[in-house]
Order: structure tokens, then C-alpha cells, then sequence
């Protein structure tokens, strides 16, 4: 999931072939398009039906959508201001894991199922727009590093979608609450550790291009 695809964004230099293929740099839009609408319709899908693992699953476009952004603007700048914007990134990331697990104790306490209908649909759309993208990064699959990861993120999304429509088959099975919940506890942590690393790195290479910095000077 995307909290698993944060590291190779920040940190690698720019000026490979890759950055420069046009084609590569259209399908990061397009990517980032999706992302982003994806977030928002499975923020108003998760309030809507009461889940909180389509909530969790908004993370992950959340983050991708941040990370393709990142991508596409920070390709040419300096490491200092990459890793500013990836302070930013980690923090957004953080806030939202923690507002999901804080949805995972006031659905615990209320006890009210979701309605698994639209979460199963949602899940299902939300696969299809990661199973898209996957499509067109595909090519790219064993590009560096930067571009790998981009499309290991998008592949391992799709599992976060998988898990959220497992998640309504056992809401709508069971009738109970618990399997939407456990899904979005899981993933809620995934994003809390990638936000946490993703500020630690960050922190460390600012440190060190202020070391280096001073160095120079």
C-alpha cells in the first residue's frame, strides 16, 4: 500500500531518462488524477456508508496522489526542497491514520454496521481505477528506482482494495461491524508507520544538506 511506497520518491536524484520521456511524465499525470479523484469519492463513499476501510483505502489514493504530485514537481529541485514537500507529505499522511483509527473506536463503541453494498462497489471501483494505472505503468516496471517503486505502489493499492471488498463480504455476512473495522485498523497503521518514516527521512536529509551546507561554506 502506499505507505510502502514512500522512500525511493524523496530520496532519489534526478536526471535520468526517465524524467525526461514524455509519455512517462503524461501517465504520472493521468496517475495523479485518478488518485486524487479516487480519494475523494471514497471519502464521501466511506461517510456516506458508515465504513471505515473505505476511509483507510482513501489513505492510500491520498498518498499515491501526493507522491505522483511530488513526482512530477520536484524532479529538478534541489534534495532540500523534496524533502520539505515529503515533511508535508508524512504529516498529512500521519493526521489522516490517525483520524481513521480514531473512526475505528467510535465505530467500535457504537457498533453499527456499515452499509456493504457501497463499499463493496466502491471497492470494486476503486480496483478498476488502480488496476488502470497499473496498466499504463507497466511498461515502466523495470525502469530506476524512482519508477519502479511507482508502480509497486500502484500494484500493492490494488490489495487495499481487495481487502476492503473482503471487508463488506463480511460485513454483509456477518451483519457486525468488526470486519470493516479490523480491515481499516490495518490499514490506518500502515499509513501512521509511513508517515512516521516518511518524516524521519526527511528529517535526516535536511539535516544533512544543512551539514553539507556548512561544509561547503
Amino acid at each position: 500500500m502506499s505507505a510502502h511506497c514512500h522512500h525511493n520518491h524523496d530520496n532519489h536524484s534526478h536526471g535520468s531518462p526517465a524524467t525526461a520521456d514524455p509519455r512517462y511524465r503524461r501517465i504520472l499525470w493521468m496517475a495523479l488524477i485518478v488518485n486524487a479523484a479516487m480519494f475523494a469519492v471514497e471519502v464521501g463513499a466511506g461517510v456516506q456508508s458508515g465504513s471505515a476501510s473505505l476511509l483507510a483505502d482513501a489513505i492510500d489514493f491520498l498518498g499515491d496522489a501526493a507522491n505522483y504530485a511530488l513526482s512530477l514537481w520536484v524532479l529538478a529541485m534541489a534534495l532540500t526542497w523534496r524533502a520539505r514537500a515529503a515533511l508535508i507529505k508524512g504529516a498529512s499522511m500521519l493526521a489522516f491514520g490517525v483520524f481513521v483509527v480514531g473512526r475505528v473506536a467510535w465505530g467500535a463503541w457504537q457498533g453499527t454496521a456499515p452499509e456493504p453494498f457501497t463499499m463493496g462497489t466502491i471497492g470494486l471501483l476503486a480496483l478498476a481505477a488502480n488496476l488502470g494505472v497499473a496498466v499504463l505503468l507497466y511498461t515502466y516496471r523495470d525502469g530506476d528506482a524512482n519508477m519502479r517503486s511507482v508502480w509497486l505502489c500502484t500494484r500493492n493499492d490494488a490489495l487495499g482494495n481487495v481487502a476492503v471488498m473482503g471487508a463488506a463480504l463480511g460485513v454483509f455476512g456477518t451483519g457486525s461491524a468488526w470486519p470493516d473495522l479490523a480491515v481499516a485498523a490495518i490499514m490506518a497503521w500502515l499509513a501512521i508507520a509511513g508517515g512516521t518514516s516518511v518524516i524521519r527521512q526527511a528529517r535526516q536529509e535536511l539535516a544533512s544538506e544543512k551539514i553539507s551546507a556548512s561544509h561547503g561554506h
